[in-house]
């Protein structure tokens, strides 16, 4: 399962509004190489589903990925942290052993 945090719900439903986007977008989640930690999150809104997809819907937000990034992203919580010390889009990983200072990026 993929959660989504309160503040991270009202980010992306204020996100959607700004560009217009109707019900049938969602939120992708990915994970691929890189970053300083060696692996890196990536989000996009999206509105083609892919057949691996693993699709979950929590606090009325509907967050979809491949399986293979499920993989590491299992029990993640999505959360959003704003304000002077914000960093934008945080991912809460439980699998994750050990990630970079800007939070952008971990490693298993």
């Amino acid at each position: 399962m993929l959660f989504v945090a309160d503040s991270a719900k009202e980010k992306i439903s204020e996100l959607m509004n700004g560009e217009s986007l109707d019900d049938s977008y969602f939120v992708r989640v990915s994970v691929t190489s890189g970053g300083c930690s060696g692996l890196s999150y990536e989000m996009d809104f999206d509105n083609e589903s892919r057949p691996d997809d693993q699709i979950f819907d929590d606090n009325d937000v509907r967050v979809v990925t491949d399986l293979k990034s499920f993989l590491y992203l299992c029990n993640t919580t999505l959360e959003f942290s704003g304000g002077l010390e914000g960093k934008g889009f945080v991912f809460n990983n439980p699998n994750a052993s050990r990630t970079c200072g800007c939070g952008e990026s971990f490693a298993v």
